[in-house]
């Protein structure tokens, strides 16, 4: 049995991308609902909707590997770290109530083996859904509503490297 790859581009902007060993391959935005805050200040927040982002995985739970890319984590943007965090625990406890084995993946190494060397920034991601096109022409359309391709090519990266 071959086994299914997913690839998690976490947070509430990420994406979840699957290719399954039986060669379909899957991208969709990371489900998310939006809600009052729960600071003293009236803003609304965007939080994974567990339920669905559970009855996705729940498909793949069978000879599957998921690949989370390591979350931003930095005290210089606070608000930006705590809803990194919040994301990953929620998909956290989604994999584990399937018990899916998963690993954490640096965007630096799947960047290093997939893109080209010499982007920064914003142009990481513009390279990133170029070369998933090239890799995935029949997620075109997907990839340009997520605007990137980077939780297939996590995906992708944790195929070719075997894991």
């Amino acid at each position: 049995m071959n086994k299914t790859y997913i690839g998690i581009d976490n947070g509430v902007t990420g994406a979840i991308g699957i290719l399954t060993g039986t060669g379909e391959k899957f991208l969709t935005p990371t489900p998310v609902k939006k809600e009052q805050s729960y600071t003293k200040t009236k803003q609304n927040i965007s939080r994974i909707d567990f339920t669905r982002l559970y009855d996705i995985l729940k498909k793949y739970n069978d000879n599957s590997l998921i690949a989370i890319e390591r979350p931003f984590v930095n005290p210089s943007g606070f608000k930006a770290t705590v809803s990194a965090m919040r994301a990953l625990e929620a998909t956290l406890i989604a994999i584990e109530m399937l018990d899916i084995p998963y690993i954490y993946i640096d965007s630096k190494e799947w960047q290093k083996q997939l893109l080209p060397a010499g982007y920064k920034g914003k142009e990481l991601k513009r390279v990133s859904g170029e070369i998933g096109q090239r890799l995935f022409p029949e997620l075109t359309d997907e990839i340009n509503r997520q605007k990137d391709a980077d939780a297939l090519l996590i995906a992708e990266f944790a195929r070719r490297s075997n894991f």
